[in-house]
């Protein structure tokens, strides 16, 4: 540190001498005089530490006059005697010099540099660390998924067949033709000709001049959609393959494509149209057999996944992965083309001599419960969508009505099985019966009192024999038997809207003084068309009931066949007992029984007319003319149901519903290669 001066124009030089006062000239300016010099011993003393006093602006100003060198000149030392100085003056405060610049330390800077380099270097790894092994997968399969694109393939849907093969409803390829507007925006001609020999125009107009000959649309209709924004716009649905490859010879695979697809077709038309029933947009059933078996017929779809690039163009050398659709598995039924035809011919004949509403017609195995035939008039052709008839379903399984004179069979059956009666048990039948509750029944047409055995009460279908002959069975009985021949419960077929129909209370003890005899002529409960044909073809199976089936087996893509599980069949009433009612059936077929036109040349049968009530849905009644039979009687292979409702030329059954079963069962047998009988009726007396 430099002592302070008295003398306020001096300064110190860095030496710790004086200088002179600011317009001293500087040194260089002086003559020197050549004196030579006095050297005496410099006295040491301890510094005396002095806070630093700020020179005078003056003093700064006076060295930046007189330059560098007047600034670092040292002050000369005098040989002559010094003065003495004059008194000192008051100290005055000063304010502080700043201190001289010091000189740069580079070292410094370059580590800032470097620690500001490391920091960012730092940050970098930090982020790229981040990136590529924490966010790294994530971030990769975003942008896996915004390149990839997953195409469906449709699985193949089975085909539908009867019973020998003949195809029901089977599967065609075709195409949906789709188109990006987006994308269009961007297609250039390029000068291509059209097949008119003009230049194809840039954007939607140029697409549409290629496309619209080969769709046969309209040019400027097939342009409207092909402006805007959208990705995705249907042009063309069910396109054939013909077509198809059409549209892949344009080369516009960026801007339109064609999309695999499946349609439904059904190769036999309207027959058995009713039964099979419909699929959707989706190829879904959705009614009849088609929705009855969907699990069988539907495949599993494919699936095919690429990379694509901006432009929507598969990128070939990109990672790809398939999986191949499943095609659903060929369902067969039972039933026979030739004798599905024949029912639906017959009841629409039916229908149109009768002046009835609806006519439904059945042909089952009674061997193995398998339906043949089930037919319902009134022409529904699944290809034809443009009405809702196809999804009405069958009548047969949908509709519900009392079953009439034919739940006459199960109150003679459990007659013979409880030993209640013979079929020569003798009765008096008086058009006119009352009850010992006081109920009264009448008969269908009015007759003296006749002598009839059990077999007469059968084939004339009377009501008031039957409620006498229901006297000794008991009201458990009546209930137990209704439910064992299948009454108020599901057929079995799986057909979508089908009806168990209504029964009496569980607890007769519930049942009013009426019902417990109604039950005993078919009347009080309602079925539907297939359960009262099962209880026939149950009598003819030596009494075993056999669930009713459409279902023969599915064959699998790989060509494997599995025959449907069939349940085991339930015994109802016993063998003897079927047979001995066969044969009382017998004899409504023959002379003097309400069902003689059932008759079939060759063939011995064995059935029984009904006219059974039917709602009308608006608080009226309405009939239900039917006749069911089997035959052969001797041995029997099948039987034959045949319903009308509302029929107008007549109301029994024996009149209008006995002639067609004729005609249906006579195609069958024939049909099937079965041989006529061979042994001779053998009727119970039907008189006493």
């Amino acid at each position: 540190m430099t002592r302070p001066t008295s003398d306020p124009g001096r300064q110190r030089t860095p030496s710790g001498r004086a200088a002179g006062p600011r317009s001293t000239p500087s040194r260089a300016a002086q003559p020197r005089k050549a004196q030579p010099r006095k050297t005496e011993p410099r006295k040491t003393e301890p510094r005396k530490t002095q806070p630093r006093k700020a020179q005078p602006r003056t003093s700064q100003a006076a060295a930046r006059k007189n330059g560098p060198r007047a600034a670092a000149a040292p002050a000369r030392r005098s040989t002559t005697t010094r003065t003495p100085a004059p008194p000192a003056r008051p100290a005055r405060s000063r304010v502080a010099r700043p201190l001289p610049p010091r000189p740069g330390r580079p070292e410094i800077r370059q580590r800032w540099l470097v620690g500001v380099a490391a920091v960012v270097v730092l940050v970098f790894l930090v982020r790229l660390v981040h990136v590529q092994i924490i966010e790294g997968p994530s971030l990769a399969a975003q942008a896996e998924a915004k390149r990839t694109a997953t195409a469906v393939t449709p699985a193949h849907r089975g085909d539908i067949t009867d019973a020998n093969g003949v195809v029901l409803a089977t599967s065609v390829d075709r195409y949906t033709v789709v188109a990006d507007p987006k994308a269009i925006k961007d297609f250039r001609g390029a000068g291509r000709p059209t097949v008119d020999g003009k230049e194809v125009q840039d954007g939607a107009l140029g697409i549409a001049q290629l496309l619209a000959p080969v769709l046969d649309v309209p040019k400027n209709e097939l342009a409207a959609k092909l402006v805007g924004d959208s990705r995705y716009e249907v042009l063309a649905k069910n396109v054939v393959p013909e077509v198809q490859r059409a549209i892949a010879e344009l080369k516009i695979r960026a801007y339109v494509r064609t999309d695999l697809t499946s349609r439904r077709t059904y190769p036999s038309g309207s027959v058995a149209g009713s039964l099979v029933g419909f699929v959707d947009e989706e190829q879904s059933g959705r009614g009849g057999l088609e929705a009855a078996y969907d699990d069988l017929l539907s495949g599993t779809e494919g699936q095919d996944t690429y990379e694509r690039s901006l432009d929507g163009l598969r990128i070939p050398a990109a990672g790809q992965k398939s999986v191949p659709a499943v095609p659903g598995h060929d369902v067969q039924l039972s039933l026979v083309h030739d004798i599905q035809w024949k029912a639906e011919d017959a009841v629409n004949e039916a229908k149109r001599k009768t002046g009835a509403e609806y006519g439904v017609a059945i042909v089952q195995d009674t061997r193995t419960g398998e339906v043949v035939a089930l037919a319902d008039s009134g022409a529904v052709d699944p290809n034809d969508r443009s009405t809702a008839a196809v999804a009405a379903g069958s009548r047969a399984v949908k509709d519900v009505f009392d079953p009439g004179s034919t739940g006459k069979v199960i109150t003679m059956a459990a007659a013979l099985e409880g030993g209640h009666w013979t079929p020569e048990s003798k009765f008096t039948v008086p058009y006119s019966f009352t009850t010992p509750n006081g109920q009264t029944f009448h008969d269908s047409h009015h007759h003296p009192t006749q002598r009839l055995t059990l077999t007469g009460v059968l084939a004339q279908s009377s009501n008031t024999g039957t409620v006498q002959v229901g006297e000794k069975i008991s009201l458990q009985e009546r209930q137990d038997y209704l439910k064992k021949f299948g009454f108020g419960q599901p057929t079995g077929l799986g057909l979508p809207g089908e009806s168990v129909g209504l029964m009496p209370p569980d607890d007769v003890a519930d049942w009013d003084g009426r019902t417990r005899y109604t039950v005993l002529f078919g009347q009080g409960l309602s079925v539907n068309a297939m359960q009262a044909t099962s209880v026939f073809s149950t009598v003819a199976n030596g009494g075993v009931r056999m669930t009713p089936t459409l279902l023969k087996g599915s064959t699998s893509p790989e060509g494997t066949w599995t025959p449907v599980d069939r349940p085991a069949g339930q015994r109802v009433i016993s063998e003897e007992t079927a047979d001995t009612l066969l044969r009382m059936m017998e004899a409504v077929t023959e002379e003097g029984g309400t069902g003689v036109s059932a008759a079939v040349p060759g063939y011995r049968v064995a059935g029984k007319t009904g006219t059974a009530q039917m709602p009308t849905g608006r608080g009226g009644w309405t009939y239900m003319a039917s006749f069911i039979g089997v035959a052969p009687a001797d041995d029997p292979r099948y039987t034959v149901a045949v319903f009308l409702k509302s029929p107008r030329s007549s109301i029994f059954g024996g009149d209008v519903a006995a002639p067609v079963f004729s005609d249906i069962m006579g195609f069958t047998l024939q049909k099937m290669d079965v041989p006529p009988s061979t042994e001779p009726a053998r009727p119970f007396d039907t008189e006493w």
